[in-house]
């Protein structure tokens, strides 16, 4: 008989190059000064202080999306040159309990421990809510604190990274925004909730270094959008509700991870309202066309108008994208588009108008404009070869155009502004960026000039820094 045929053994896939992004970071460090190549600009001193999910995989398998992760802090300092490094868990309620078993004790956006139906109801009514802030970092104060969208947050040591304790944000069976704003003229955390009950309602609220509260005002809200951030002008709060809703019943008895028990609805459209900062008084709803927003950019007023810009999705799938395993096997992102929304109390109906045809996540603006009018925005935008985002991106709004930067083998993140401290134009400073390298296994903060996104310089981290969200940088750090 002939010989049986050969078969070619299989050739292994490679794993997508961002899958690095989102493999766990177990090791905490302290580097006192990064391998740099370029100019760092002597001018440049300070801290940027970054979260982001970086711990994913548990004793029982893995979270089901990217927000999930354990939190983990990350530090540069830059100083006369330099630039130092270092991480650390963040050790709250959530940290602590997955450091010490490998596994969830607390709900998390997409994925809930394993609990009985009686468990699950109670944990509304007596929420054991996740205090596991990867999604951004803030100041109240003197006070450092790590945020996720949970009624509690994490203090923090901003030069050490050590965890302080847990600082509660809200009352149980409210959720609260993870992205307030700071009033620098009274140094109040200005935020949006949503009280969740028979009466469910949206609430402004300002917060005091000293924990001190004032309401601001209230909005009906008897089936609530889903919040992440919102707009904010020197008189308004700015309020926009996407048809992504939930039933504060189904919240409280489908025993499903939290964001599972929201719905997309766009027959009822995008509703917009306006709330008074002195005297509470609500300005509409206005409507608008259905669409899903993470991030509000900039909001200001223009002769009796509120203009509203924000990252507008088509729909709610911009949440189901994200699921890890999705992520981890190489799937693309649909990224946002500029929009802006002008409210006029003559006109309900608003008709939104596309500001740049270059999509983007994550923006930032010069913090000089915030709540006035700009013309420039930064972002994390496509990369030329298919994938997750990874260019850093300027627009300019008064004419739509952008330019991008990006390093062809790997991934940026966040573009994070710092102004020259003797500007005067507009976007005068440096972008810094988180950028992943897998073919060194490892990530860089690059410095870009602001002004045309050349690199001035790179400074290397040993190993991999896991795709994160949002940070902030701090002179006095």
């Amino acid at each position: 008989m002939p010989p049986a045929p050969q078969t070619a053994p299989s050739r292994p896939t490679a794993p997508p190059a961002q899958a690095l992004g989102f493999s766990d970071l177990t090791e905490e460090v302290v580097l006192d000064r990064l391998e740099t190549t370029g100019t760092v600009p002597d001018w440049l001193t300070g801290t940027l202080i970054r979260t982001g999910p970086a711990r994913w995989d548990l004793a029982d398998g893995s979270v089901s999306h990217w927000f999930d992760g354990q939190a983990v802090l990350h530090r540069f300092s830059f100083a006369d040159g330099a630039v130092s490094y270092a991480d650390r868990l963040l050790r709250g309620r959530a940290g602590t309990a997955y450091e010490q078993t490998g596994r969830l004790a607390y709900r998390e956006f997409a994925s809930d421990p394993c609990r009985t139906r009686f468990q699950r109801v109670a944990s509304m009514f007596r929420p054991d809510l996740s205090d596991n802030g990867a999604v951004n970092v803030g100041r109240l104060g003197d006070r450092w604190l790590a945020m996720t969208e949970t009624p509690m947050a994490v203090e923090f040591d901003p030069r050490t990274l050590e965890t302080l304790g847990v600082h509660r944000r809200a009352p149980d069976t409210s959720l609260p925004n993870a992205h307030p704003h700071h009033d620098d003229g009274t140094g109040e955390m200005l935020d949006l909730r949503v009280v969740l009950g028979p009466r469910s309602r949206y609430d402004v609220v300002a917060r005091s270094a000293d924990e001190g509260e004032r309401r601001i005002g209230s909005i009906p809200a008897p089936r609530p959008g889903y919040q992440h951030s919102f707009g904010l002008t020197p008189g308004h709060v700015v309020v926009s509700e996407s048809p992504f809703v939930v039933s504060p019943l189904r919240l409280a008895t489908s025993g499903r991870p939290f964001i599972d028990n929201y719905r997309w609805e766009p027959e009822r459209g995008t509703r917009l309202w306006a709330v008074d900062r002195a005297t509470g008084e609500t300005r509409g709803p206005w409507t608008a066309p259905a669409m899903f927003c993470f991030h509000h950019v900039n909001a200001f007023e223009d002769d009796g108008a509120i203009v509203v810009d924000l990252l507008a999705y088509e729909d709610a799938q911009a949440v189901e994208s994200l699921r890890l395993d999705r992520l981890r096997a190489g799937g693309g992102l649909a990224l946002p588009t500029l929009e802006r929304y002008v409210l006029r109390d003559e006109a309900r109906d608003v008709v939104p108008r596309r500001l740049a045809d270059r999509p983007f996540e994550l923006p930032r603006i010069d913090g000089r404009h915030r709540g006035r009018p700009y013309d420039v925005v930064f972002g994390a935008g496509d990369r030329s070869t298919p994938g997750f985002f990874g260019a850093v991106t300027r627009t300019a709004i008064s004419d739509g155009t952008t330019v991008a930067w990006e390093d062809p083998d790997g991934f940026a993140g966040e573009p994070v502004f710092v102004r020259r401290p003797d500007a005067t134009a507009e976007g005068d400073g440096v972008l810094l960026t988180v950028v992943l390298e897998p073919e060194h296994a490892a990530s860089s903060l690059v410095v870009l000039d602001a002004t045309d996104l050349t690199e001035m310089a790179r400074a290397r981290v040993p190993h991999h820094v896991p795709f994160g969200f949002h940070g902030q940088f701090a002179r006095d750090v």
